[in-house]
């Protein structure tokens, strides 16, 4: 890989997709509610996995799972599901597939209760009072008190895939947490206006 003259998060540097991924969109908040389905659904779907084989596999599950739409993925019959175990282009799990229509579904409780996913998932905000810039890329944690409290509320409105360190990867992801290092030119461009 060439040397980049911009200073980025080291993960990223290892592929052009991820590096792709770490300059257009990680950490950079979001607050489209399909946008935030798809990062849930992505990372749960992750679990066990690396985040590039996700990447690799991203269109497919856009067109599979009709563009995250959480309306249309909660009426995913056992039908679709078993079409869904047959398609190359993701990850065949079945209790992850089927994870994500039950998401889909308390998603859509979510919205009725708050007005939409984004207002819900948003105050999960952490404080940031006294936390210190990450300079090393082994201080990024993989879990958080914030990740701990989401993932026990998710779980209590039936949502599947959600432990604490698939939440903190979505905080990440969608910006509800800066965990570019210092030295990223990334960091400052993506400052969370909470």
């Amino acid at each position: 890989m060439p040397k980049s003259e911009k200073h980025r998060c080291p993960w990223s540097l290892t592929d052009p997709l991820l590096t792709e991924y770490h300059d257009k969109e990680w950490g950079l908040p979001l607050h489209q509610d399909n946008q935030l389905f798809e990062f849930l659904i992505l990372e749960g779907a992750q679990a066990g996995l690396s985040w590039l084989t996700i990447l690799r596999k991203r269109d497919n599950y856009r067109k599979a799972f009709d563009g995250f739409d959480p309306d249309r993925v909660a009426k995913f019959d056992d039908n679709r599901i078993e079409s869904l175990m047959k398609d190359s282009g993701i990850i065949r799990n079945e209790i992850k597939i089927r994870s994500a229509v039950k998401n889909a579904k308390s998603l859509q409780v979510v919205r009725r209760e708050f007005g939409s996913f984004d207002e819900y998932i948003w105050k999960f905000v952490p404080d940031e009072t006294g936390r210190r810039p990450l300079r090393y890329q082994s201080q990024i944690p993989v879990k958080s008190r914030q990740s701990d409290v989401m993932s026990k509320d998710l779980r209590k409105r039936g949502f599947g895939f959600v432990g604490s360190t698939i939440c903190y990867s979505f905080m990440q992801a969608v910006g509800i947490v800066n965990d570019h290092l210092i030295s990223c030119y990334r960091a400052k461009e993506v400052m969370n206006p909470y």
